[in-house]
C-alpha cells in the first residue's frame, strides 16, 4: 500500500497525504493468500472500479454511515457498493488508521449470508490473535 494514493483496484489515485484518513491493506492469511485481492482480480474492469471508487471514499471520508458504510457488529463494518448485478459486500475492521479489508462477496439476497459474516469474524480473529 503506498502511503500517496490507494491501490486496491490496481489504480494509484494520486492524492495528497493529508487528505488520507486511513491507510487500506489487505487481510492476509499466514500462507500469505490476500483473499481481498484474490477476489477482486476475478470480478470485471466495472465491477472493480465501482468497489474502488467506494473503498477509496471510505479511505478519504472516514467515519462514514449508510448508504456506503454500514457497522455490522463491534470492529465489523462493510462497504456497500452498488453493482449491476447485486450489491458488492467489503467487509473490514479499522485498527487506528488502517482499514483491512478481510473479506469480499456479492450479495444477491435480502440478508447477508451467516457464512460471510463468518468467514469476516474469523479473519478478523485471525488478524487480532497476529497482533498480540
Amino acid at each position: 500500500m503506498s502511503l500517496d494514493g490507494c491501490t486496491v483496484c490496481g489504480t494509484i489515485l494520486q492524492m495528497s497525504i493529508g487528505d488520507i484518513r486511513l491507510d487500506v491493506v489487505f487481510f492476509q492469511t499466514d500462507m500469505g493468500v490476500e483473499p481481498v485481492r484474490r477476489w477482486l482480480r476475478s470480478l470485471s474492469t466495472s465491477h472493480k472500479k465501482a468497489i474502488g471508487e467506494d473503498i477509496k471514499t471510505v479511505q478519504f471520508g472516514w467515519p462514514l454511515g449508510m448508504p456506503l458504510v454500514e457497522k455490522l457488529e463491534p470492529f465489523l463494518w462493510e462497504v456497500r457498493s452498488k453493482i449491476p448485478d447485486g450489491i458488492a459486500r467489503v467487509l473490514f475492521t479499522v485498527d487506528g488508521h488502517t482499514m483491512i479489508l478481510l473479506h469480499g462477496f456479492i450479495k444477491k439476497t435480502r440478508r447477508i449470508p451467516q457464512t460471510e459474516i463468518n468467514t469476516a469474524r474469523t479473519r478478523l480473529r485471525q488478524y487480532q490473535e497476529a497482533l498480540s
